[in-house]
Formats: C-alpha cells, structure tokens, sequence
C-alpha cells in the first residue's frame, strides 16, 4: 500500500464520520467509518516505519529520499489533524474515557494488522532481497569466472 492511497481512505472516512457527525448521528453508528479510518491510519504509520529502513530493493529502484520524506511529512500532518478533530469530538460528546476507549481498540487492531497484515508484507521484502541478491551473486560469479577463463585461455593454461 502506498501513503497516497493511505491517505485518501482515511479522507474518505473521515469525510463520512464529519458529515455524519454533522447529521448528529451517533458514535455507534459510526462504527464502520471509524473502523475504516483506523486501518488507513495504522496502514499510514506502518507505512512511515517501514521507510525509515526501507528494504534492499526499495533503496535501490526508488526516487529520491527528499521527495518520499515531503510526501510522508505533509501528508503525516494531514492524517494528525484529522485523528485531532475525531479526539476532540469523541472526547466532547462521551468524556475522555471515551477516547482512552479508542486508543484501546485501536491499540488491539493495530496489534492483529501487524501480526496479519503487515507480517505478510516484511516477507515479501525479504523474499524480494534475496532474489535480488541471489541474481548479483549469479551474476558476478559468471563475470568472475568470465574474466578467469579468458585470462587462462590467454596465458594458454586450456
């Protein structure tokens, strides 16, 4: 998943519970949109992790750090200010309580995600690190031979 699409899912919920909120509905009846909005969220900050120490593949095939660094800046503030206001409504309308609530489901699905999820996601890189390095290794131990066989063709060794 990339941190673009992260963060339209999370817009796009976050949308739905502000008008619904508008429409004074109640918390439980938000609960697919809230659900909705903290998986885009957990995909957000798994995703920001993730590029601290990206994968082998992923340093070599991709832009700049810069660019990836804005991008999860700008949009990291972005995702900060809508987890404010979805606090500051929660904790206006059913106390802090409320919100400590949250934080605790939410707590418990980002554990199940990143045992799921996000798990399947570190194998892929791991098995996309070793193809890489199993093709340089190939590679470089048919140039090395390469280069032995043609030195000993030259010297007249066979």
């Amino acid at each position: 998943m990339e941190v673009v699409s992260c963060v339209l899912m999370a817009t796009g919920a976050f949308k739905a519970l502000k008008s619904a909120i508008g429409a004074g509905k109640d918390l439980q009846d938000m609960t697919g949109q809230l659900s909705q909005w903290g998986k885009a969220f957990s995909d957000f900050t798994n995703i920001e992790e993730r590029e601290k120490n990206p994968p082998f593949w992923k340093k070599t095939f991709r832009g700049s750090d810069e660019e990836t660094a804005i991008e999860i800046f700008a949009n990291k503030k972005k995702m900060e200010q809508m987890r404010a206001e979805i606090k500051d409504h929660i904790s206006w309308n059913y106390g802090p309580a409320a919100w400590k609530e949250v934080l605790a489901i939410e707590a418990q699905m980002r554990k199940r995600r990143k045992d799921e999820l996000y798990r399947k996601q570190e194998q892929i890189d791991a098995a996309i690190n070793f193809a890489i390095g199993f093709v340089i290794f190939l590679l470089s131990g048919g140039i090395l031979f390469c280069i032995f066989y043609f030195i000993g063709k030259y010297q007249g060794r066979w």
